[in-house]
């Protein structure tokens, strides 16, 4: 009898479950990690609020994970066992996105396993083979719960560089939610100032906390306030990070008036609106940016970040955690309005 392995999944909106299937073998490229946190993200718990049920089930998701090496197989030259690793995507490797570099964008990555289960991340689980391609080596000394924000770092390293931030910009990201903040973060380590508007209190004191300027949307207008802070000048860039038509609208109204760029970094179910006039587009010359998914160089530099602490997600992680055998109730938390990352423990009961 081989080993097997604990897992969790969605089976329809609302009805997270944890099951078992066997553990693969650990192929000559392959390493097994024992589990040890796996964060819910916002795709996450955005399918089981049934949002994007377009997503399908079962869904065996959970890519904000991170373990400690256990094996590795004769081919791995670059991680041994007792390493931490956080995980990212593993591309097939051969098809034209895997050899231009654009792994997110591979076009077997989202296939189903040969038992059934979409999208095959296995992040909720106690023990998962992977790929060592898709893991990325992490301090020893990083809390799990940290190491599990390499994925969603990584791609907010990646809509930074499609950005093209530059060192004394200013850049408005619009919501203090855990992606708002990251983003946050990540343009200060490139130099810029940031400006963070929010209406929700918990996270407006969590931005202060972190050292940021904050617009609470409650007290002012946080375009006119933009136009204020910046001596009428307005963002050099803005990141909206809330999937909403009016954050879509707020960010085109803090633009400065010519060259400036808006990245739009979250999606939002319902699909939120773009009202934009193509003229104004044409005379200021504003760049409206989509992005999406990281690539390898994104992973790494994420990994070497969170490592380093040169981006600080400590005060993301909320400080209730569920072990896997309560999947459901860790769901149900996440999912309350105004939640950072909940985080499930895998190897605790």
């Amino acid at each position: 009898m081989g080993r097997k392995m604990k897992f969790g999944c969605l089976v329809k909106k609302g009805v997270a479950e944890v099951r078992e299937r066997d553990l693969p073998e650990v192929g000559p490229y392959d390493v097994l990690l024992h589990m040890k946190v796996c964060n819910i993200c916002t795709t996450d718990y955005g399918q089981w609020l049934g949002l994007r049920e377009h997503q399908g089930y079962p869904m065996a998701g959970g890519h904000e994970a991170a373990g400690i090496v256990e094996q590795v197989g004769e081919k791995v030259t670059d991680l041994k066992v007792g390493d931490m690793v956080a995980t990212g995507y593993e591309g097939c490797g051969h098809c034209p996105a895997c050899r231009e570099g654009h792994i997110d964008q591979c076009e077997e990555i989202r296939n189903d396993t040969e038992d059934g289960y979409k999208w095959g991340f296995f992040g909720f689980s106690n023990y998962c083979v992977k790929n060592s391609s898709g893991v990325y080596k992490v301090a020893n000394d990083l809390n799990p719960s940290e190491a599990g924000f390499m994925e969603p770092l990584a791609t907010v390293i990646h809509g930074a560089k499609k950005l093209r931030l530059k060192p004394f910009e200013t850049v408005v990201v619009i919501g203090a939610g855990t992606m708002g903040l990251i983003n946050a973060q990540t343009a200060k380590a490139y130099g810029c100032r940031v400006i963070v508007s929010e209406m929700i209190p918990k996270k407006i004191e969590t931005a202060k906390a972190m050292g940021f300027e904050v617009i609470d949307c409650n007290e002012s207008d946080p375009v006119e306030k933009v136009k204020e802070l910046t001596e009428g000048i307005g963002a050099d860039a803005v990141i909206v990070a809330v999937g909403s038509t009016s954050a879509n609208s707020q960010g085109l109204e803090m633009l400065k008036q010519n060259d400036g760029r808006m990245l739009l970094f979250a999606a939002g179910y319902p699909v939120p609106e773009l009202k934009v006039d193509s003229n104004m587009l044409h005379y200021r010359k504003m760049e409206l940016i989509g992005t999406f998914g990281a690539d390898h160089e994104d992973f790494k530099e994420a990994a070497q970040a969170l490592s380093t602490k040169v981006v600080d997600v400590s005060k993301l992680v909320e400080e209730k955690k569920f072990p896997l055998s309560r999947l459901q109730e860790a769901y149900e938390e996440a999912s309350k309005p105004g939640m950072y990352r909940v985080s499930v423990m895998l190897d605790e009961e």
